[in-house]
């Protein structure tokens, strides 16, 4: 495994897990820092007119359903 660089600290910060420990939160907490970084990003490009709004949209939602997927994956499963 490598170490992430300055660059990547800097893109992608990673803040410490805040809550009531479970393997599953802190998954979860994981899967939505990644969700907040990626939305800047995908926000700074369309700002910036790198990327048109309507291509903005559809990355969003896809990572959207990313993050529901992980969400209903980890907490909404039903033990039988």
């Amino acid at each position: 495994m490598t170490e992430k660089t300055s660059k990547d600290e800097f893109l992608n910060p990673i803040g410490k897990f805040h809550g009531e420990f479970s393997p599953e939160n802190v998954v979860f907490d994981a899967n939505l820092q990644e969700f907040a970084s990626r939305i800047s990003i995908i926000c700074a490009l369309e700002n910036g007119g790198r990327i048109s709004s309507l291509e903005a949209y559809q990355q969003i939602k896809a990572i959207w359903g990313q993050l529901r997927d992980s969400k209903r994956n980890l907490f909404d499963r039903k033990d039988n």
